[in-house]
């Protein structure tokens, strides 16, 4: 996508080197700045520390994160303990795990010496392949979007968290058809929540949109309820970390109250995936690990007073814990569709192995 008129993807190799470039969404969208990843530490932080964030992003930083490892140790044992460093960054999104069989099966069938190289080819490969995979099912959610077109007005969508290109390679999941549908003259207009406690909607998702000129309201987490009752969301769209067999979606913590109000609602809920993010080892969302991280990112904010130096401000009494669930698992009855790269397909094991007869 452009930023200022310049094309940029969220992960790059630095030209006539071995090292990749990212865009350090941490900073964003008081600051853009970009990073290099020089290390197979480097890329373990950028994850962790949601440097990068979104399951697709999280899989293409990870076939980088192994290309790294190897310019020190190409040896098994040193492709082994990347691996195990590379998995331990974050549980929650499957893309991890998928990246890193996908990388280990190609290169544990070569020589170590072959191995650099092979590396750097398969992670693009996957880069490029995100690429392709998001637009194509930005053009399939496209098509749900027109079909909520009412006379002159605009198509009111309702997101949770960021799931647009900052989440992937480039086009996003759950923004891409509304990326899309803005190409095809569509009239649109989202309704942003901020999603704490990292405000990954106020932060990326408005920053976004706003890039795009696309007309958009940013609105609290516990307002999307109310603005269904009013009339005023048409549909939901939102992405997905991890989608079990059964068409059970675990995304971002409130994503499962949305489609709750959804369906008290009568308004379509539907969750943007690439195959990539399905768990066909899982049965069920209830078997998804959850990921628990630190109590400062809700007891503290983030923000700048002066538009330039990022500072954080504690929000609540010194002596106060706080729980930080960061994902939630929404039920497959709750989602009117699955967008993949193949098609739109009900949320159950029928419906996805309609689409991915191979893991049948």
């Amino acid at each position: 996508m452009l930023v200022n008129g310049k094309p940029y993807r969220s992960i790059w190799r630095e030209e006539n080197t071995h090292y990749f470039g990212i865009i350090d969404q941490t900073k964003l969208p008081h600051q853009f700045v970009t990073i290099r990843l020089e290390t197979l530490q480097n890329a373990v932080t950028a994850i962790s520390d949601m440097l990068v964030r979104g399951a697709p992003l999280i899989g293409a930083t990870t076939a980088c994160g192994i290309c790294l490892a190897l310019l020190e140790d190409s040896s098994d044992a040193g492709l082994e303990r990347a691996c195990a460093c590379l998995l331990n960054a974050r549980p929650t999104a499957v893309n991890l795990r998928w990246a890193l069989e996908r990388m280990r099966t190609v290169l544990l069938s070569l020589i170590p010496e072959e191995r650099v190289e092979a590396a750097y080819r398969e992670a693009a490969k996957i880069c490029d392949e995100d690429v392709a995979i998001n637009e194509a099912l930005g053009q399939h959610g496209a098509g749900l979007i027109r079909q909520h077109q009412h006379g002159k007005g605009s198509v009111n969508i309702l997101t949770h968290c960021n799931a647009g290109w900052l989440a992937t390679v480039d086009w996003g999941t759950a923004l891409a058809p509304i990326y899309k549908a803005r190409e095809q003259g569509i009239d649109l207009h989202v309704w942003v929540d901020e999603t704490r406690p990292r405000n990954q909607g106020a932060h990326l998702t408005a920053w976004e949109l706003e890039a795009a000129g696309i007309a958009h309201h940013l609105i609290v987490d516990n307002a999307g309820g109310h603005l269904m009752q009013q009339g005023k969301v048409d549909l939901c769209i939102v992405g997905t970390d991890r989608t079990a067999a059964n068409g059970d979606v675990c995304n971002k913590i409130g994503t499962y109250l949305k489609a709750l109000a959804a369906h008290d609602n009568s308004l379509p809920f539907y969750v943007a995936l690439p195959g990539s993010t399905i768990d066909w080892t899982l049965d069920s969302g209830a078997l998804i690990p959850i990921e628990e991280r630190g109590e400062e990112e809700v007891l503290n904010v983030a923000g700048t007073t002066t538009g330039e130096n990022i500072t954080r401000v504690r929000i609540a009494p010194a002596g106060t814990v706080a729980a930080n669930p960061a994902f939630d698992v929404t039920p497959a009855r709750l989602v009117t569709g699955l967008i993949t790269e193949r098609g739109v397909c009900e949320a159950s094991r029928a419906g996805l192995l309609s689409l991915y007869p191979e893991h049948g």
